[in-house]
């Protein structure tokens, strides 16, 4: 597949300046979510993380406005993306401060939970953080979203390949046969067919949002350190040295949050075995593009979330 920015692919070169545009980025704290953080910083937009952690939140931004200065415009709003409450309640937040959104990337994730975990809502906690909390959160903020003309970032992943390769409506939870990778494969499975599905919505309501969906490839983050079973975690370690950096991780939800022209229905991250190398569009499974299930989705997590949303 013939690269449209090059045989570098795209890389942060190809942005200007950002002064006046603000970035919201779920689970920005650490690993890919950290590094778009800085990348945008760099630029002088505005970003606001949504995180879980106090702590590592302000951590963060001590180690940002060392980078780049005390004026540096990063802060936080307190959301746990297992909790809907919590949700609701950042979302509220969000809006009474943050009077633009030029996008918002889903980029928080949990992976490889090795036994099977209930949220406090009683979703799969897989389903729940990657998936259920995203789309409550970009349900309730959408409005600011199109009123700023802004974006809406999904960051997907290749592990939807992967598992029963459909929504198992007949057992979300996986309470039958629990399996780490199956339920992983399913959230992040979920979070692309809400992102394809809402494309066609906003396509079709005339609404000003961009959506688009991308894929880290495979970066040395801590996803997996303290969630995993032994098994995967030694997997991980052994393929490490195969894997990018982080900084590289997070060049495709940065591409998708600012470049333009991006086309709709397309799959964007690190080309080279859907691994590493230049980022640019990637391959996309046509079930991830199914209107049925992405209409029995949306129904269902209405339903689940308490969020009657017509975009």
């Amino acid at each position: 597949m013939k690269n449209r920015f090059g045989p570098a692919g795209w890389t942060p070169e190809r942005l200007g300046s950002l002064k006046g545009k603000t970035y919201v980025i779920t689970g920005a704290n650490g690993g890919a979510g950290f590094e778009a953080t800085r990348v945008l910083l760099s630029k002088g937009a505005r970003v606001v993380m949504m995180n879980r952690s106090p702590d590592k939140s302000a951590d963060a931004i001590k180690a940002l406005k060392q980078e780049f200065g005390t004026n540096a415009d990063v802060s936080y709003v307190l959301m746990d993306l297992a909790a809907l409450a919590s949700v609701r309640e950042a979302a509220k937040e969000l809006l009474e401060t943050v009077p633009r959104i030029d996008a918002l990337i889903c980029n928080a994730a949990i992976a490889q939970i090795a036994t099977q975990h209930l949220t406090v809502d009683g979703f799969e906690s897989q389903l729940g953080v990657n998936y259920f909390g995203h789309f409550l959160l970009c349900g309730l903020v959408f409005e600011r979203i199109d009123q700023s003309a802004g974006r809406i970032v999904v960051v997907g992943s290749n592990g939807y390949k992967m598992g029963d390769k459909r929504i198992l409506f007949e057992d979300l939870n996986y309470d039958r046969n629990y399996s780490a990778w199956n339920a992983y494969a399913q959230s992040k499975l979920a979070q692309m067919v809400f992102g394809y599905e809402l494309q066609r919505r906003v396509q079709a309501s005339g609404k000003c949002v961009e959506v688009h969906v991308c894929h880290p490839g495979a970066s040395r983050t801590g996803l997996i350190r303290n969630t995993a079973g032994i098994a995967t975690r030694l997997l991980a370690t052994l393929l490490s040295p195969l894997a990018q950096t982080a900084e590289r991780g997070s060049w495709p939800e940065v591409m998708c949050a600012t470049e333009d022209g991006l086309e709709r229905a397309k799959y964007y991250g690190p080309m080279k075995f859907e691994m590493v190398g230049p980022v640019g569009e990637c391959p996309l499974e046509a079930f991830a593009l199914d209107p049925e299930q992405a209409s029995k989705l949306w129904a269902v997590s209405e339903q689940k979330t308490g969020l009657n949303w017509s975009p």
